[in-house]
């Protein structure tokens, strides 16, 4: 008799334990403006030698940030995209190399002509995992927010134009 209910009870704590695991996982969303202008970016971007390396819609909540780890090559050129959700009132961006020095901070504000979407190029002194923090805030502080980051890394020189120099 005693033995179903140990059976029972590892089952219950099994079953609670993995639920619990849901909190922590990153979410994606669907979100039909963000979408197309992902694509858009898409087609720019390969049009201009461009290769999508990585691309995800993320779930995000107002004023918290979702970190997001990417392996970068020393000397190599990536862009970096953020879209947000258009119903929120400001855009951050803020990277972190291997040793959590910020590299960039970028920001806009729903009032910019491309209020929702965080574009900027890099290129990493060092090979190693940088560290990009999207963030928003939105006016109803909604913690259902679609968000939006795409990876591209250059390939070659098709245009011919030079590499954007780095701040020192």
């Amino acid at each position: 008799m005693k033995k179903p209910y140990l059976l029972l009870i590892s089952l219950l704590t099994l079953s609670l334990t993995s639920m619990a695991q849901d909190v922590i996982r990153v979410q994606s969303c669907s979100n039909e403006l963000i979408s197309k202008q992902a694509d858009s970016l898409k087609n720019l971007y390969g049009n201009d030698g461009y290769i999508l390396l990585k691309e995800a819609s993320i779930n995000m909540e107002s004023e918290f940030e979702m970190p997001v780890i990417v392996p970068l090559t020393q000397g190599s050129w990536y862009q970096f995209v953020f879209i947000g959700d258009y119903s929120s009132r400001l855009y951050e961006v803020r990277m972190y190399d291997w040793n959590e020095k910020q590299v960039v901070f970028k920001q806009k504000k729903w009032g910019d002509v491309d209020g929702n979407v965080i574009v900027y190029s890099y290129i990493p002194q060092f090979s190693e995992f940088h560290l990009m923090k999207p963030v928003q805030v939105n006016k109803q502080k909604k913690k259902n927010l679609c968000g939006y980051v795409m990876l591209f890394k250059r390939n070659g020189s098709p245009t011919g134009t030079p590499a954007p120099q780095q701040p020192e």
